[in-house]
């Protein structure tokens, strides 16, 4: 193996055959592996700041750069070594979603989209409502407020849909997410939603109505742009990400406690400690699973670990503290990428087995 694809994979130029080419190379010896560890050290001394320390860089990195689609031509997972701590991460509350796509109607009626054909949705007077798609449905007009109905539509895990709200609002819905609406928004007041989950929203203008999602202690409000929301119930927070325009993030049980986005940013709501964290982001990172991308960057395996879940809707039990330590940076097609596929490539920089057992994957430390 040359230097020069060594370097070339290193400072993120390599091209999909020449890094499988450099992985072939470290895998086919220890002392390869070797050499490769010590010209990345070198490598890493020579281009990181100098605040970081070996014991906290990675053996393997790749350089980020700053738009997603320039991470990966190819489906390789590049890996950060930032020395987290010895804890083991186990996943046993697996989602107990249905698994098919399911819209409960305000009287109580269910809906399936399991059918490959359009089909129309009435209210519970016989009036024609929305467009069912087997991927999408389309909602369409309004009614005096003191008849809002709300409909909740759940996505199991392995599944995402898309939602065009009668206001004009369309909602890209995440797996393991279920999304709370009303049916036809009211002539007047505000326009609000209630999620679980994560959702990208490309809200409808409209200065006089207020567009408001509840997720979890947390309110976004909105007159119209785009922002994604991931509110989890696993997690111990809720984010929003803000593509362009303004939004307002606020405490649902006290609006005082409010912080406003510009584009680029990202408000991070802690549940225990009640605050509101504001950074600076590349959003398109936070938008990636709407184009059918898995996107980390510096992401804990943990975190990985649960969007796998739900993305492939499997369960994952991880034994090895190696593992568990470790970030990892880059881009995953989830249509080219079983998780077996991501498995392998993991491997490659940290050994580790696992074993498949129908939905459930047990991740051990190697023999």
């Amino acid at each position: 193996m040359t230097s020069e694809i060594i370097n070339k994979y290193l400072s993120n130029e390599a091209s999909e055959q020449e890094v499988q080419a450099l992985f072939d190379w470290i895998e086919a010896s220890e002392e390869n592996k070797k050499q490769f560890i010590k010209a990345k050290k070198i490598w890493v001394l020579t281009t990181l700041s100098s605040d970081l320390s070996i014991e906290t860089v990675s053996v393997i990195q790749m350089q980020p750069k700053n738009k997603i689609r320039t991470y990966l031509q190819y489906a390789a997972v590049f890996l950060l070594f930032l020395g987290l701590g010895a804890t083991i991460y186990f996943f046993k509350g697996k989602s107990e979603t249905p698994k098919e796509i399911v819209l409960e109607l305000g009287d109580g009626r269910l809906e399936y989209f399991s059918g490959k054909t359009q089909t129309t949705l009435l209210n519970d007077k016989g009036d024609l409502v929305a467009k069912k798609f087997p991927t999408e449905i389309i909602y369409f007009g309004k009614v005096e407020d003191h008849k809002v109905i709300y409909n909740t539509l759940s996505i199991p895990y392995g599944k995402r849909f898309k939602l065009k709200l009668s206001d004009g609002t369309v909602v890209s819905l995440n797996s393991g997410t279920t999304l709370r609406y009303p049916e036809q928004f009211g002539l007047n007041g505000n326009r609000n939603v209630y999620l679980t989950g994560e959702a990208f929203f490309e809200v409808a203008k409209d200065k006089m109505h207020p567009f408001i999602v509840h997720a979890n202690q947390a309110d976004i409000e909105v007159l119209g742009t785009t922002f994604n929301v991931s509110a989890y119930p696993e997690n111990p927070t809720v984010n929003s990400t803000l593509m362009e325009g303004s939004i307002r993030m606020s405490e649902a049980l006290n609006p005082s406690n409010a912080i406003l986005l510009e584009p680029n940013q990202m408000a991070t709501w802690q549940n225990n400690s009640k605050k509101l964290v504001l950074k600076e982001v590349d959003p398109t990172f936070y938008a990636a699973w709407t184009k059918g991308e898995l996107a980390f960057k510096d992401t804990p395996f943990s975190t990985i670990a649960k969007i796998i879940q739900r993305t492939y809707d499997v369960e994952i039990i991880n034994e090895n503290s190696d593992l568990a330590r470790q970030n990892f940076t880059g881009t995953i097609k989830i249509s080219e990428s079983s998780v077996e596929n991501i498995l392998e490539l993991l491997k490659r920089d940290t050994p580790f087995n696992y074993s498949i057992q129908q939905k459930t994957i047990t991740i051990t430390n190697p023999r």
